[in-house]
């Protein structure tokens, strides 16, 4: 019962914080400079009729808060509007081109998970050499950001090897896999650095544990403890970490996407704010907003289940 009391109070309060999320959104656009009318009119003069026109079509001329209420009234409907840019719905768009995102974020997940765990349990447990080598290898990974390591593994492994594509999203999904796997690995690779030290830092303290000694002491296999009292938990860390990665990954897909002219929603983002679409933008940025929401609520209700330590509503494990 007290769970599901503090899911339902949890979901209430993603809702407000939504709500005003997309406040923000819909006004955040209409504080740069510049209109989407003069974007429609690609700088040629036009009569007031054909202004009056665009203003009309757009509800350009309504008040900020008629126009906030209209918005938010239809995207409660499904409806994000129509793209200025590409003439069609956000919602065909979006269609299009969030299965290669979500494809992109998936893979580079999975291999952020399987190595950066992997290499935080072999740092905490071998020690020595092992773990300093691995320091001086997630150090050279945080210091990496996306979009260098995207100009490097293109260059290398697709311009000059040409073992992968250089650039599209490719069609099925076994291509598609194919052409993603370098944008993955450079989305992933600052991330595997974090989730690593985040790892061993975690699994280290866990050893110094009193119940990993009082395990050890019973003759328990040093596997055993490793896995059931030194890794298990971590989790609860590593689980609080992984939020903050997912939620890395949906911001950095803008990057990649534009350096490998993937066509997903991070380079309409990006294609759009140029050009001041408007309904494109805020569709995006609301969607993205959402997702962050989503993976913070899907983590708060998991760690207690990894970590009876921590409590509902609690990132902090007790002593």
């Amino acid at each position: 019962m007290n769970f599901l009391r503090f899911a339902v109070r949890r979901v209430a309060e993603m809702a407000a914080t939504l709500l005003g999320a997309s406040f923000v959104v819909f006004g955040a656009m209409y504080l740069a400079p510049g209109n989407p009318a003069s974007f429609l009119l690609s700088g040629r003069s036009a009569s007031p009729e054909a202004l009056a026109a665009i203003n009309a079509q757009y509800h350009l001329d309504d008040p900020f808060f008629v126009r906030y209420l209209r918005w938010l009234g239809d995207v409660l409907h499904g409806d994000f509007g129509r793209s200025i840019t590409y003439r069609t719905d956000v919602s065909r768009l979006l269609a299009d081109r969030l299965p290669t995102t979500l494809l992109l974020v998936t893979m580079a997940l999975v291999v952020v998970v399987v190595i950066g765990l992997l290499l935080g349990w072999i740092a905490a447990v071998r020690g020595g050499g092992t773990d300093s080598g691995i320091l001086v290898g997630t150090t050279f990974a945080l210091g990496t950001p996306s979009f260098v390591a995207a100009v490097l593994l293109q260059g290398l492994f697709a311009v000059n090897l040409g073992w992968f594509p250089s650039s599209g999203a490719g069609e099925g999904f076994g291509d598609m896999v194919w052409h993603l796997t370098l944008p993955a690995i450079a989305l992933a690779l600052y991330l595997i650095g974090m989730l690593a030290r985040v790892t061993r830092s975690a699994m280290l303290e866990a050893l110094d544990s009193e119940h990993v000694t009082v395990a050890r002491s019973r003759g328990v296999p040093e596997r055993e403890v490793i896995r059931r009292h030194v890794f298990r938990n971590s989790l609860g860390t590593v689980l609080t970490t992984g939020g903050l990665i997912i939620s890395t990954l949906l911001v950095c897909t803008i990057l990649v996407e534009t350096a490998f002219s993937i066509g997903g929603i991070g380079q309409l983002l990006e294609l759009s704010t140029t050009t001041k679409d408007f309904p494109t933008v805020q569709a995006i940025s609301l969607i993205i907003v959402a997702l962050f929401m989503i993976v913070n609520l899907i983590v708060d209700l998991l760690l207690p289940v990894v970590d009876p330590r921590i409590t509902l509503g609690s990132r902090r494990s007790g002593a």
